[in-house]
């Protein structure tokens, strides 16, 4: 499903311990490192497609999390020419629009499985400080997820040990941006 502008909706998972490190997952076969996410089922809304993703690509269920919050709308990113799928039948997509899910993780990290598909999307883990995605995700995807997190933190602020989330480290855009031919 793509919208008549050339996006793909999608959903974007931000899991969180209660210390306020993420969870950041290697793509199988690749180097790059991001947030579950996944394309939303015509039939689904942002929250169903959110909950089947994280089922798909961590292993946990509704009932292993707790929904703290969501960016509001869409957040747009474009994909590089290189990885845009020219000739095919139907629309062409150009990139994703998303909504992105902060959820707490309320269970113990042996309830994380990668590998409950046929083809897993990812084949390794981590925890990471709440900042570190927005500069070692791959460059295209960088505007967003800071975006992303910059909503979602205050959120994350509020349910972290003092002092976990610093509002000190936001990465600016503009560093960002510049830096985008980078990583």
């Amino acid at each position: 499903m793509i919208d008549p502008d050339g996006y793909r909706p999608n959903v974007g998972i931000v899991l969180m311990r209660e210390d306020g490190r993420l969870f950041w997952a290697r793509r199988v076969n690749r180097d790059g490192w991001q947030f579950p996410q996944g394309g939303m089922n015509t039939d689904e809304t942002p929250l169903e497609a959110m909950y089947r993703e994280l089922r798909e690509e961590t292993g946990l269920d509704p009932g292993h999390v707790e929904v703290l919050g969501a960016t509001p709308g869409w957040l747009r990113y474009r994909l590089p020419n290189r990885c845009i799928r020219r000739g095919a039948r139907g629309p062409t997509c150009i990139g994703q629009k998303q909504v992105w899910f902060l959820l707490k993780m309320r269970c113990e990290e042996a309830q994380l499985r990668l590998d409950l598909t046929e083809k897993p999307e990812f084949d390794a883990w981590r925890w990471v400080d709440f900042w570190y995605p927005c500069e070692n995700v791959v460059a295209f995807k960088r505007e967003v997820y800071v975006r992303a997190l910059r909503h979602l933190a205050p959120v994350a602020r509020s349910i972290c040990a003092d002092g976990a989330i610093s509002e000190h480290d936001v990465p600016a855009l503009p560093e960002l941006v510049r830096r985008r031919g980078r990583g």
